[in-house]
This record gives structure tokens, sequence and C-alpha cells, in this order.
């Protein structure tokens, strides 16, 4: 009995191993393993290339299911079609191993392995001196700063892909307390060696991971955790490319610096999201603004704000109160105070340095005071050989500042092509070359986005397209009078919308925030930010019912 039951179980068991083997199929090594190389722009005159780094890879194989390309510079990519696009950062004609891993049933795989020699003319030496500092730099998350921790969306919608419109992190809203309790606590620190970039992340044995990706530090919280993890210790390779994302495809100045950050081994910078590619948004000695799209969702992008200098959590208790009202003008009477403004007429420089339509007048058409508003006009008329007019007021020689409180409120124009503005200029402009003299935008505004208003700095390094800009949604502009306004002082510039503060600016002794500054007023009509002038524009006014000036 005894072995007529243990041949049952043998039996059933070499039925139960037939079963499976038959269900799982023949398993089969990859046979026939090739491996093709296309560089972009090879000719006999670029035998390495266009300069892009951009090599197009074809690997086949019979009985092949999936294939893993893995390069000598750190990366690795799967490719299950076998054809994969790869643009290779390091600057110079360099000639990198490639090897490919095709995996057949069963895991089992078939290697081989080239080489590609290619030239790559990217390069972006600021962002790497400002990255580094002076050979070494450590960065912060911008705690104190709305918006430092972010997310967004990522497709083609040029109007909402730049900026983080679906959440932003509240000043300190990751302060320590519970679940996200490590992160502000991390230190990335770049360094650089000649002209390669290197990169560590000092995350004290903890990272806070996205929901998404919670099972690679083994937790189950179903929701953002800080969790402990390992990070590569030895500083990481990390190389520059230009941006081929939905906001550089944009092609609008200011949106973005165009460079991206490359991480090799892994690296990310701190809060886990599956990516290794981080597009520079913003870039300068003491800040720095990235993008990046979610590794497992191509729809998200997350936007991370860094600082050389570590925030303190009541730390700005230190700024200066200014509560003294030192100048305002409530615009109570029928004409412009001339003891306080003067007009810039004309059409300036090359449309005042923008390529702007409008000659500026002095006239009554364009600019008036009555019933407790200022009021600039823009509209459509052939004058002087332009084909529109509006007004631009200083208090230049008149009111000139360093620090305090403005407060500005307006109702703003409307109209595609419209760009009205309340700004500062630095007041040594005329022997200090803009931008070098420093640029305070208060509040910006363009027809053509209606519902957005901007605030940027310009100084060296950081003008035309590479301003310092934020934005904030203000879907009543046109309709009611809202309340914009910059605290300016020797640390900080923040701006704020009806005291929504949507901006903070770090200030610094080597930036030309630190002087004075004169007020303009002015509406413009296209050019470089106004845009395209709508074809039936014909005029719209900025009323502006007072500005005021605490110290």
């Amino acid at each position: 009995m005894k072995f007529q039951y243990l041949l049952l179980l043998l039996v059933l068991s070499l039925t139960a191993c037939n079963q499976e083997e038959y269900a799982f199929g023949d398993i089969r090594a990859p046979r026939n393993l090739q491996i093709e190389v296309a560089v972009a722009g090879q000719t006999a005159d670029t035998p390495n290339g266009d300069g892009s780094g951009i090599v197009e890879f074809t690997a086949t194989a019979e009985d092949a299911i999936t294939y893993k390309f893995v390069f000598s510079d750190g990366t690795q990519e799967v490719a299950p079609s076998g054809q994969l696009t790869k643009r290779f950062t390091q600057v110079g004609v360099n000639t990198y191993g490639v090897t490919v891993v095709a995996s057949g049933t069963g895991g089992v795989a078939t290697t081989a392995s080239t080489e590609v020699t290619v030239a790559s003319t990217f390069s972006d030496a600021e962002a790497l001196q400002l990255l580094t500092g002076n050979g070494t730099k450590t960065w912060y998350w911008a705690a104190d700063e709305p918006g430092q921790l972010g997310v967004g969306q990522n497709d083609g919608d040029a109007e909402k892909n730049y900026f983080a419109n679906y959440y932003q992190a509240a000043p300190f809203e990751k302060d320590g307390a519970g679940e996200s309790q490590c992160l502000y606590e991390d230190e990335l620190v770049f360094s650089r060696q000649g002209d390669q970039l290197y990169y560590e992340l000092n995350n004290f044995g903890l990272t806070y991971f996205n929901v998404a990706y919670q099972d690679v530090a083994g937790g189950s919280q179903g929701y953002d955790f800080c969790y402990e993890y390992d990070v590569q210790e030895d500083p990481q390779l990390v190389t520059l490319s230009p941006s081929e994302s939905v906001v550089a495809a944009n092609g609008i100045p200011g949106q973005t610096r165009g460079t991206v950050l490359n991480f090799t081994e892994g690296g990310f910078m701190s809060y886990y999201i599956g990516a290794t590619q981080y597009e520079i948004l913003s870039l300068t000695d003491n800040r720095l603004v990235v993008r990046a799209v979610q590794g497992n969702n191509s729809g998200l992008a997350w936007y991370h704000i860094f600082t050389s200098t570590k925030p303190e959590q009541g730390g700005g208790g230190e700024e200066p109160e200014f509560n003294a009202l030192v100048w305002a003008d409530e615009f109570d009477g029928t004409q412009l105070a001339d003891t306080s403004w003067s007009y810039n007429t004309g059409t300036g420089n090359n449309g005042w340095g923008n390529n702007e339509s409008q000659y500026y007048t002095d006239r009554p058409e364009n600019i008036s005071v009555s019933d407790g508003t200022l009021k600039i006009t823009a509209q459509r008329e052939n004058y002087r050989g332009s084909d529109f007019t509006s007004s631009r007021i200083v208090t230049e020689d008149k009111f000139e500042f360093t620090y305090g409180r403005v407060e500005i409120r307006a109702k703003l124009p409307s109209g595609g092509g419209t760009w009205p503005a309340l700004w500062m200029l630095g007041a040594d402009y005329q022997t200090n070359t803009w931008p070098g003299c420093g640029e305070i935008d208060i509040m910006e505004h363009v027809g053509n986005q209606q519902n957005r208003v901007f605030s940027s700095l310009h100084f060296p390094g950081n003008s035309g397209g590479n301003a310092r800009t934020e934005s904030t949604l203000v879907e009543t502009a046109s309709t009611d009078a809202h309340v914009y306004k910059a605290i300016w002082s020797e640390n900080t510039i923040r701006f704020y919308v009806d005291d929504n503060l949507y901006h903070t600016f770090n200030n610094s002794a080597d930036l030309p925030f630190n002087k004075d500054f004169f007020l303009i007023f002015n509406v413009a009509m296209g050019g470089n930010f106004g845009g395209n002038i709508d074809a039936g524009f014909q005029a719209s006014t900025m009323e502006v019912d007072y500005v005021r000036v605490y110290q």
C-alpha cells in the first residue's frame, strides 16, 4: 500500500511538472543579436556627427522579447522594440561602450557589445559655475518660499505647462511633521572637476517618497512618506543637455533656461518621483528652480525650488517692518502732480528695447487723472509713424528710494497685445547700463494671457528671457481693482496680489537691488512680451487708484 501511494504521488508530480512546462513554452535564448548604430549628422566631413550627441540604436535578435541598453556613461534604458534614441552630453568627441541585453522566454538572455564615437558641443558653463560656486556648493529646499514643491500638467497647453498649476506647497508645509519629516533636511551637493559636474545627495538615511514609488523603499503607507533609504555615497556624474520639453517647445522667453541635468547611477533631487532628468527653469547664485516629469506618469511635472542658504522657520522675523508711509499719490486731483512724476515720450530705442509698437505721449487722450484714479489709455491711432499711442510716467529724480513696501491698487487693461506694467528701475541706469542697474517688475500683465499676472527681476545674467519670473492667476484683473505689492529688503523681495504671497526672491549684497530705484507706470503694445496685437483692438485703459511707499 505504501509503495502504491508513493507511486501515485510520483505520477501526479510528473504530470504537474509536464503541464507547467507545457504552459510556459519552450525556453530559448535570443540568437543572432545585431546592433546597428546611426550617429545624427554623420557625414564624411563630420564623422562623429553634427554635435547634437544624438545616436539612433537598433537591436535585433531572433526569439527576443525585449532589449536593455547599458552605456559606459552610467545610464541604461529598456527598449522593448529594440529601437532607442539617446543623446550623449559629455562635451567633446568621446567614445562610449554599448552593451545590449536581449531577453527571451524564461528570462534567458544574450548580450552583445559595441562602441560609438560621437561629438557633443552643448555646454552651459554659466550653469556649471552657478551650481558649484568656487568648486563645491550645497543646496537646500527653499522651504520658506511658496511652491518650493509643486506639481502641474505636462502637455502642449502653453498657458499652463510651465508652472505648478495643480498644487504648490505653502512655506514650511513639509516642516518636519509626520510623514514629510525628512524633506527639508536634505543637502544637495554639486561639485565640479574640470568641465565635469558631480552630485551627491545627503539624505541622512531618510528620503521622502512619492506614493507611486513607495515600493522602491519597501513601504506601504498609501501616501507620500519618509522611508529609510540608502543613497549613493560617492559623487555621481551629472551631464548637461539641451531641453526638449513641452516648456522649451513653447518658445516663450523666461519660461526655461533650456538646460537639463542628467543624473547617472539613479541619482535624484531629494524627492523621489522616479526621475533622473531635471530641467533647469531658472538659476542664479542663490536660487535653483527645476522641473522633472514623473517617471511613471508622463502627464505630471514636478517643480522644486532650492536655495544656497538654508532657510530657518521663523527667520522671517528678522525682516524689517515697513510701516511708516514716506510717499504716496492718491490721484485725487484733476491732473498729474509734476512734483512727483515726469513723462517718457516717443518710441525709445528699438521700441524701448522690446520692439514695442506704441508712441508714448503726455496728451490727455492717453493719460489723465479723474474720479480718484490715474488713467493710462493705449489706443489704436496713426501718430508720428506709430500705429498706437499710450503713456509712460516715472518718478525719476523726484522720488527714489532703497528698500520698503510698495502698494499699488490698479485695474488692468484688456485686449490681445496690451502690456501694462507697474515697475521700478535702478536710478543709476544711465551709467550702469541695463540690466546692470537692476529692474524690479512689481506687476506685468499681457492681454494674450488675460488671467495671469507676473513679477520679475532683471539683473546681469538674468535679463530678457532669463529674468527671474513667477506668475499667479488673477481671474478679475481687468474687471476689478487689485492691490499689487512688493516688500523689498536687503534679504528678500516678496511679491503679493491682495496680500497673497506668490513670489519670493532672495536678495544679496552682490546683486543690484541694494540702492535707489524709481517707479515707472506704463501700458505698452505688442513687443517681445506683449506679443501679437489683436486686429480688432481699439483702446483700453489701466486705472490706478493709489500708489503708497512705506519704509
